[in-house]
């Protein structure tokens, strides 16, 4: 059992439904966010943070004492390239060299889809080492999220493990999520895989539950432990109510990254 986890982004929505699901005895789930943190509820473990994954001062306290981090601080949709510049490429810079000069060994770091959306989609699975392709920004920041964590894991010996999520909900929200959804308990039992498996080195890895529509490889993850149990096709009637199955020369499903592809890049995403 890991005894003390940090979680940057803690606020957001991942970091939010990953809270209650890694809680385990024995266990301390250290939580970040630059956003206000709900407090610990009745014999929940966690210690609050304030602060932004930008700052090595802030970072290096965060991590101190612990044994592993999971990174999912950062902007989660398309922004202006200075603020993913800042947050997502600088701030997980920080996270990872915080990480090494406080001796915590192991990172799991939130990729995405996006970081290979411009991948034409094609019958068959998505092969986890998919060369990058980015379609916004936002995908440019995961690629070199990923390239980072190469190389900390090459030149300092760290256990870095890149999760490429998919689409990471309570539920499934339209046809696309069917074949892209991570259900949270899934999200919680990957995490989990990827913080004990002994001496991963450097992986990446899609964060996909076992879906029926699934467009994506889960070999790599479960060479690593992780038996999804979930499947967004049992949420299909109620998604394509009212529109019937998709077309499947819909632009949203021609490409791995959906509809991303086709944003404006740098314009913000938020309120869209």
């Amino acid at each position: 059992m890991t005894e003390r986890i940090l979680i940057t982004g803690a606020a957001g929505t991942v970091g939010t439904l990953m809270r209650p699901r890694l809680a385990a005895p024995g266990r301390t789930l250290r939580l970040l966010d630059i956003a206000e943190l709900p407090p610990a509820g009745p014999d929940e473990r966690v210690e609050l943070l304030r602060g932004s994954v930008t700052d090595m001062a802030t970072m290096e306290a965060a991590c101190a004492g612990v044994d592993a981090v999971i990174h999912l601080g950062g902007h989660s949709m398309e922004e202006p390239w200075e603020k993913t510049l800042d947050v997502n490429i600088n701030g997980s810079h920080t996270v990872l060299e915080a990480a090494r000069r406080q001796g915590v060994s192991r990172v799991v770091l939130a990729s995405s889809n996006h970081a290979v959306g411009f991948t034409r989609r094609a019958d068959g699975e998505a092969g986890d080492y998919l060369f990058p392709r980015p379609d916004t920004y936002y995908g440019v920041s995961k690629v070199a999220l990923e390239a980072l964590g190469s190389l900390f894991a090459d030149r300092f010996g760290m256990d870095v493990i890149c999760v490429r999520i998919g689409a990471c909900f309570e539920r499934p929200r339209d046809a696309r999520m069917l074949s892209t959804w991570l259900s949270p308990d899934d999200g919680a039992r990957l995490f989990e895989v990827c913080l004990r498996t002994p001496a991963p080195g450097f992986r990446v890895i899609w964060g996909v539950s076992n879906n029926t529509r699934r467009w994506f490889s889960l070999d790599e993850a479960r060479t690593l432990g992780f038996e999804p149990v979930d499947d967004a096709e049992a949420y299909a009637a109620e998604v394509l109510a009212g529109t019937g199955e998709p077309d499947p020369d819909d632009p949203a499903l021609s490409h791995l990254g959906g509809t991303w592809c086709t944003w404006e890049l740098g314009a913000s995403m938020k309120g869209a």
